[in-house]
């Protein structure tokens, strides 16, 4: 998605040889205008598949993953990270640790909205090394839900997430995929 490129390009910011701080764009701030196009590109890449749900986990994969949802027409489901006073006790639970974040915690689906009826298709901004959407992924298992695959805005091809995923015979298809940050710089893959 050349736009996506060029914003990145633009707006990004490059913590470290690791770290891409996308702040503008998915993480604090959201373009409206982008978020809509990357929605319908997500839908029009599982357009062949029929997606009951979306899933995300929150927060930061919500507003491309509503994109897409609506681009569907289908719902929109996110795993929660924080429990509340309201949460659903016999929900599906995963602990994963938050490779942005530094820190582990659980994620959460009730079991209401996500059920062995459903096809979901998982969005989120950024993969990097996987583990929060390998835990995801194991609680749409243990769901009995099928997953049509994974859409990434942003993967970190030079970190195993996504790679990982795909070893697991699962489809996962990329709007953009960084080949490297060293040297300060943003390297795209080709």
């Amino acid at each position: 998605m050349e736009l996506l490129k060029e914003r990145i390009l633009r707006e990004a910011t490059i913590m470290n040889q690791d770290v891409l701080k996308l702040d503008a764009l998915l993480n604090h701030q959201v373009d409206p205008q982008l978020t809509l196009e990357m929605g319908k590109e997500f839908a029009r890449l599982y357009a062949e598949t029929t997606v009951t749900k979306v899933i995300t986990v929150e927060s930061s994969g919500i507003p491309v993953a509503f994109a897409t949802a609506m681009a569907l027409n289908v719902p929109l489901v996110f795993a929660r990270r924080k429990k509340t006073l309201i949460a659903d006790s016999d929900a599906y639970t995963e602990r994963v640790p938050s490779f942005t974040k530094g820190i582990v915690t659980d994620i959460m689906v009730s079991r209401q909205f996500l059920t062995a009826d459903d096809t979901v298709l998982f969005i989120d901004d950024i993969i990097a090394n996987g583990d929060a959407a390998r835990g995801l992924i194991k609680i749409i298992e243990r769901s009995g839900a099928k997953l049509a695959g994974l859409g990434i805005v942003v993967e970190k091809s030079f970190q195993a997430g996504a790679r990982t995923i795909r070893e697991q015979g699962i489809r996962v298809e990329s709007l953009v995929k960084i080949a490297s940050l060293e040297g300060g710089k943003i390297v795209f893959e080709s």
